[in-house]
């Protein structure tokens, strides 16, 4: 079905259950991944400094990621992409964009409507730029809502 995954990724705990999805999808198409991290670059007098103190840290983990997911036999890869704090989302977008992507895999951190709108979110403005079909996991799967959910197991 897919011809191609991105699983965009901040190093996070919500990023990394989004890779669960992101690596079986892959797997069962037999398409590439592609992990993507946009590394936020602070401009002005910070002189282009990366927003995250442990970036090293963060890119050296996806890197391990994707070897994992290169070991079970993905077509794995990463691109570390640089850009403007605030901007990870386009910068995201432009890589799938780039890439023919068909699928932009994020997790998400649970915030309400209003905090997502007043902090911002990736995966919201996922949503609206991406060029193509974002699958954006829940920070949890287990939401009281009084219904029974599936997981991705379950419904295949």
């Amino acid at each position: 079905m897919f011809k191609s995954i991105i699983w965009a990724t901040d190093g996070s705990e919500n990023s990394d259950r989004a890779f669960a999805y992101a690596r079986e999808l892959a797997q069962d198409d037999d398409c590439p991944l592609v992990a993507v991290h946009s590394k936020e670059l602070l401009t002005g007098r910070a002189g282009g400094y990366p927003l995250l103190a442990d970036e090293e840290d963060v890119e050296a983990k996806i890197e391990r990621q994707v070897e994992d997911a290169r070991a079970d036999g993905i077509d794995a890869r990463a691109v570390f992409a640089s850009g403007t704090a605030g901007n990870a989302a386009n910068t995201v977008a432009n890589v799938a964009a780039s890439l023919g992507a068909d699928l932009i895999v994020v997790g998400t951190r649970g915030q309400t409507a209003f905090a997502g709108l007043m902090l911002g979110s990736v995966a919201q403005r996922l949503l609206h730029v991406a060029p193509c079909p974002v699958l954006a996991v829940p920070a949890s799967t287990h939401i009281d809502t009084g219904t029974t959910h599936k997981t991705l197991e379950e419904v295949r």
